[in-house]
């Protein structure tokens, strides 16, 4: 049995949870979030208990993988729509900076010309300030999603750590070229 898999969720006061089918709809303060659960999989919503189960049908191991995999997923729709996903994203570098222009993101890091980036419309993107970049959203895919292509336009490199990187992520720095 999947350990994960096995662990019901529960489900907070002002959440609603709805199954019709296989389309499991999570509802909360934040947003509305949907997932379609494989076939092999059964999900039930025990509105009593206030939690969500997942069940698998058979012991073949595509079947216990997805059975973990549905139930986290599941965590993450009830945790997105109550708190929210967040991921921090820092600029370094002289010169590198980034601004919001109503639904594009712009980012100036060392090329010719601006590198512009439209805003999904289920997230929300802020600049606090030029060298900061704060993405916040219910879907923890999209929001990881869209901080790794931003992260994408200019890695942080290993000689100098100029680019775009995650808030409190550790650059492997390298020594330069020895001189004669």
């Amino acid at each position: 049995m999947s350990r994960i898999g096995k662990k019901p969720v529960s489900i907070p006061d002002g959440v609603k949870v709805n199954l019709s089918g296989r389309e499991l709809s999570v509802e909360g303060k934040l947003g509305k979030l949907t997932y379609e659960h494989r076939p092999e999989i059964t999900v039930k919503v025990d509105d009593d208990a206030k939690e969500v189960v997942c069940s698998r049908d058979s012991e073949d191991r595509e079947s216990r993988a997805f059975h973990g995999l549905t139930r986290a997923l599941v965590q993450n729709m009830i945790e997105g729509v109550t708190n929210g996903y967040e991921k921090k994203l820092e600029i370094h570098g002289v010169g590198y900076l980034g601004a919001i222009d109503g639904d594009t993101l712009q980012l100036r890091v060392g090329f010719a010309n601006e590198i512009h980036k439209k805003i999904p419309k289920e997230l929300d993107v802020t600049c606090p300030d030029q060298t900061h970049i704060v993405v916040k959203g219910s879907d923890k895919q999209k929001v990881g999603q869209f901080a790794a292509e931003v992260r994408a336009v200019r890695k942080p490199e290993p000689y100098k750590g100029k680019g775009i990187r995650y808030e409190g992520e550790q650059v492997r720095r390298k020594a330069g070229k020895a001189a004669k």
